[in-house]
């Protein structure tokens, strides 16, 4: 029966309902058995700033092939609450799949379900109150029985239960195996039982697979890295690296507080950074804004310091949820006064891991602050990523200076003049060291100074760390045909899309090529230099203001040869729609040209 039906390629699954049904749960058990599987797995959430209650979705995205963005097409729906359908109806087509929770009637006329579509409908709601007395065990029917559509072994997603509700405790256990039990034996009565799924599951990859959010992947890196000190505030969507730091971290002997604000964050931070101690804080937009005046102290007083900002809708509380990468201004310029910074741009999870471990390094090596810019789709998507060795993890600790080397020293200046910009630092309470630190302009020495000599000497200092570093920095990654005359620079969440963009343009004999940065600022020549060697350059970001193109164009960038792509409404862009701006962007172009 196996060999007649075909393999899975690629599936895109939405689940959707009330906020507080469970269909994030939904999609990641899915996520986790495909992992187990072989399979790559992506997923996507599109849900509402509150507790419960509102329409939210999950989708999951399954392939051979690592693609980090959803389909343009949804495969499969499962919705627990009708208004859901409509919401969703719009990414459905003839050949897709509808799972609706018949408890309260059929689906109504007006649903917008594609003629064609095969429609199954099955009291979820129903059942996980007759049997557990509480409908939020739907959640774990109705994963039984998209298992068996799909092809998933039963036993396999037993072991995905065992593995998310063991830690839950001995009865949520049972009460959740038992609803799989009842998931099953509705899958038998609408004709799916088991290995009669719609699809093959033939393993990709022999080798055992990572499933793992940015947010976890940058915490992860800074443990691995040798950060002992996280001090955090919550704010969505970045809250994830600090819940995850604070079941980890401790067991590493480091520590991780949650302060009452982030104009404390920044404080603590900047006291636990000043004993030596590699110290990181994450945020969101309005948090950083909160932390400019701290971090203005960074850089005066040359303090390192890791800064994650999981960017997300603005102004203001603007869209917590949503994603949006429209601080790049306020990391590339944000505080008051000159002083040197860092602004780094991981692309994947596995980026995010690396990147978190290099900023921690350039953080202490040229001691200033590093920011690593995510997004919320970066910070927050599950993806499918090959295992971290973390092994190959080198720790650079920078000029740093024990008992032994001030002992071999006529005298210790904090702030020493040198070529580099950089001074050598002796944690505070080292024998023979001094510390001085103040948020005042000040000699080599620490102590307050207004003398003009000095103050230029000093800006000249600290500003001159920027042309030193420069070896150190991640240089971009370049993606496709390097003599293509369209290109695409992005960051963040853009990434996959863009990929998946360049591979439908490849199959329609359109070749192109892909400039991802990972360095932001102090922005490189070579990105400049990309958009002068290539003709048209789609610069593809989450805000309204063209702020990265911006920023290329203020240094260097051929402001002709580019067109902005701007996405700001809250839904994350697909692979096609890019493919078609692309189309209509380059048709316009021949058309003034002719």
């Amino acid at each position: 029966m196996s060999g007649s039906k075909p393999r899975l390629e690629d599936l895109s699954i939405i689940v959707s309902g009330q906020g507080g049904d469970g269909s994030l749960t939904v999609i990641n058990i899915l996520a986790d058995v495909l992992r187990s599987v072989g399979m790559r797995a992506y997923t996507e959430r599109d849900v509402l700033s509150r507790i419960k209650g509102g329409i939210v979705a999950a989708t999951l995205r399954a392939c051979h092939d690592e693609r980090l963005c959803i389909g343009s097409q949804i495969d499969l729906i499962v919705v627990f609450d009708l208004f859901a359908i409509r919401k969703q109806a719009h990414r459905l087509n003839d050949r897709s799949i509808v799972i609706y929770d018949s408890s309260g009637g059929g689906l109504p006329d007006d649903s917008g379900v594609p003629e064609g579509a095969r429609v199954i409908g099955i009291p979820f709601s129903r059942h996980a109150v007759r049997m557990f007395r509480s409908d939020i065990y739907k959640n774990s029917i109705s994963s039984a029985v998209v298992g068996r559509l799909i092809g998933l072994n039963d036993d396999d997603m037993r072991a995905a239960f065992e593995k998310r509700f063991g830690r839950r405790g001995a009865e949520a256990l049972k009460y959740n195996l038992d609803a799989l039990a009842v998931g099953h034996e509705l899958a038998d009565e609408v004709g799916l039982a088991a290995d009669e799924g719609l699809y093959e599951i033939v393993s990709a990859d022999s080798k055992p697979h990572m499933l793992i959010t940015g947010n976890e992947a940058v915490a992860f890196g800074f443990v691995v890295a040798g950060g002992r000190f996280f001090a955090g505030y919550p704010i969505t969507p970045s809250t994830d690296i600090m819940e995850w730091l604070q079941k980890w971290l401790p067991r590493f002997g480091g520590v991780v507080r949650q302060p009452e604000d982030e104009l404390s964050v920044i404080n603590m931070a900047i006291g636990a950074a000043l004993t030596g101690t590699r110290t990181m804080v994450a945020t969101s937009g309005p948090g950083l804004s909160l932390m400019q005046e701290g971090i203005g102290q960074l850089g005066m007083a040359e303090i390192p310091l890791v800064v994650v900002d999981s960017q997300r809708s603005g102004p203001s509380t603007g869209m917590p949820t949503k994603p949006e990468q429209s601080d790049i201004n306020l990391l590339v310029y944000g505080g008051h006064g000159d002083f040197p910074r860092i602004v780094l741009a991981p692309g994947t999870p596995q980026e995010c891991f690396h990147i978190t471990v290099k900023a921690c390094n350039l953080a202490e090596k040229y001691q200033l602050p590093v920011f690593i810019a995510l997004d919320q789709g970066l910070s927050q998507n599950l993806a499918t990523i090959d295992p971290i060795d973390e092994g190959q993890v080198v720790v650079e600790r920078g000029k740093r200076l024990d008992a032994e080397s001030l002992a071999g020293m006529a005298v210790y200046k904090r702030y020493a003049f040198s070529k580099d910009g950089v001074s050598a630092f002796a944690p505070p309470g080292t024998p023979g060291g001094m510390s001085l630190v103040t948020g005042n302009e000040h000699d080599e020495f620490g102590q307050v100074s207004t003398d003009p000599g000095n103050r230029t000497r000093m800006m000249q200092k600290r500003q001159s760390k920027l042309q030193s570093m420069q070896a150190d920095l991640p240089r971009a990654v370049t993606h496709g045909v390097e003599t293509a005359d369209i290109g695409f620079v992005g960051i963040g969440m853009t990434h996959g899309v863009i990929l998946e963009a360049m591979d439908i343009l490849a199959a329609r004999g359109v070749p192109t090529q892909y400039h991802q940065l990972q360095t932001l600022w102090p922005m490189l020549d070579e990105t400049p230099d990309f958009t002068r060697g290539c003709p048209c350059v789609f610069v593809v970001e989450y805000n309204a203001t063209g702020q990265l193109a911006r920023l290329i164009v203020a240094h260097g960038g051929e402001e002709a040869h580019i067109e902005s792509v701007l996405i700001y409404d809250g839904v994350p862009l697909r692979a096609e729609d890019l493919v078609q701006k692309v189309i209509e962007r380059m048709d316009s172009r021949r058309h003034k040209a002719a």
